[in-house]
């Protein structure tokens, strides 16, 4: 779990970057996970971007792939959302 002042600092780093995934009409699709799975590994930190036609909302795909990966929600806004997931690699040095 992470705290509000971890949240805060993840969300100044998600801010700058671009969606790494993007949810079509297919919604939150095995193949979208292991997307989201594997980048999560390598980077620890997500964008998310749902396409016109997707489904769901950002906040109800969010839940849904934070649950299934494991990962923290950090924020959802329009139709971006981004999770975070601590990797063995450490990548990011939380506050």
């Amino acid at each position: 779990m992470i705290t509000g002042k971890q949240r805060s600092y993840l969300k100044k780093l998600v801010h700058t970057m671009e969606p790494t995934v993007y949810m079509g009409k297919s919604g939150l699709t095995e193949n979208v996970l292991r997307e989201m799975d594997s980048y999560l590994d390598a980077h620890e930190l997500l964008k998310v971007k749902l396409q016109d036609g997707c489904p769901l909302d950002a906040k109800e795909a969010a839940s849904g792939a934070a649950e299934k990966l494991g990962a923290e929600f950090v924020q959802a806004i329009g139709k971006k959302f981004s999770l975070y997931r601590r990797s063995e690699k450490n990548l990011i040095e939380l506050p």
